[in-house]
């Protein structure tokens, strides 16, 4: 029988929750210290070393590159680093040639990146769609673009059946995994997507400017770089002597970075895929969806309607009621949560525990004492 998981061991690498009941990493997941420690000895390592050894520090890039591939199941190839998602949706929708009637399908009250591009693209003939469910691929639809999990109600989309759907049909499909990317296991090969972003911020406990990118080898083939840079050359680690002519791009997905990328934010990153890698991407999944399943019976107890069970994120409204000023009562009360257009958003990861949650039903409680 496997050896229960000592959960509590983990809680000092987040000195931040002693300082608050901590419910909303969908807003900012909490850096552990071994990742901060990681951004500390990069800098420190520049003191020492002047910079000189700045060639090596793309070496650890790689390592990372196929730390993120063993936790997404891909080749090291495959995965490339930005600074945010929507650098990851600009490259991907702004790479493709769009001719008028052709569409884009979304899903409604999708996070604003899947809307403001592919609005752009107007000018250009694009339509997008909004639809509740995308249960078939509306003729002339090239790209379907989604987030994995919802950020204001929760909403797990089907996204190895999506995915079929609009390759059938001859669509790219887009993934934005940022909502569940260290909470929740993925699998490139089941979901198939072509571009997947993930913005390391939320629930991969990164620092702001971590973000990695998986990119399909069929796709790469077709896809131009948004940026062109030194690195976008093959031979660009021969520093004493860049080819000056026009760019041999590398095979990999590291043709679409371009330049320098942001070293201390991806060392942290580092660190805070080992620590997930560590743990195990099946012990953590279950770990926060029974802290969210505590959390949603809360909200229920307390007359609550929770929007899409079984989710990481928990969204719950009230038949009547203000969202925003609960979450706002909750803070004062050092309980942090959020409000997402009318839910109230409470998204615990595997750091938190049962003591938080207790805490939770005792703030709204009160809450509920006063105004009944």
């Amino acid at each position: 029988m496997e050896k229960p998981f000592d959960w509590s061991a983990i809680r000092p690498e987040f000195p931040s929750l002693r300082n608050a009941v901590y419910l909303n990493t969908a807003t900012y997941g909490q850096v552990p210290l071994r990742s901060q420690r990681a951004t500390q000895r990069h800098f420190e390592r520049r003191d020492r070393y002047a910079c000189e050894d700045f060639l090596t520090w793309f070496d650890d890039m790689d390592e990372l590159r196929s730390d993120v591939a063993r936790l997404i199941h891909c080749s090291a190839d495959d995965v490339g680093f930005l600074n945010t998602a929507c650098s990851a949706l600009s490259l991907f929708l702004g790479g493709m040639e769009w001719r008028a009637g052709d569409r884009i399908v979304t899903l409604t009250d999708e996070f604003p990146n899947q809307y403001y591009y592919a609005n752009q693209l107007r000018e250009r003939g694009a339509e997008l769609l909004e639809l509740p469910e995308i249960q078939r691929i509306p003729e002339r639809t090239r790209a379907v673009v989604i987030s994995s999990v919802n950020y204001s109600n929760g909403y797990r989309p089907d996204l190895k059946a999506i995915s079929r759907m609009a390759h059938e049909a001859g669509a790219l499909l887009y993934v934005d995994a940022t909502q569940s990317m260290g909470a929740l296991p993925f699998d490139v090969n089941e979901a198939q997507p072509d571009l997947l972003a993930v913005d390391g911020y939320k629930w991969l406990m990164c620092p702001n400017g971590a973000t990695f990118f998986y990119i399909s080898p069929e796709l790469r083939r077709t896809l131009p770089p948004a940026v062109i840079g030194w690195r976008s050359d093959q031979g660009w680690r021969g520093v004493d002597d860049l080819q000056h002519g026009p760019p041999r791009l590398p095979e990999g997905a590291e043709r679409y970075e371009g330049g320098m990328l942001n070293f201390p934010s991806l060392y942290a990153m580092q660190e805070s895929v080992r620590m997930i890698s560590e743990i195990g991407p099946e012990r953590i999944e279950k770990r926060v969806l029974s802290l969210a399943a505590m959390a949603g019976d809360v909200l229920r107890e307390f007359g609550a309607e929770v929007r899409h069970p079984g989710s990481n994120i928990v969204a719950a409204r009230w038949p009547t009621g203000d969202a925003s000023a609960l979450a706002k009562e909750l803070a004062s009360q050092g309980i942090i949560v959020a409000a997402r257009h009318g839910n109230l958003r409470v998204s615990p990861h595997f750091y938190n525990d049962e003591s938080d949650l207790q805490a939770f039903a005792g703030a709204l409680a009160e809450i509920h004492r006063k105004v009944a």
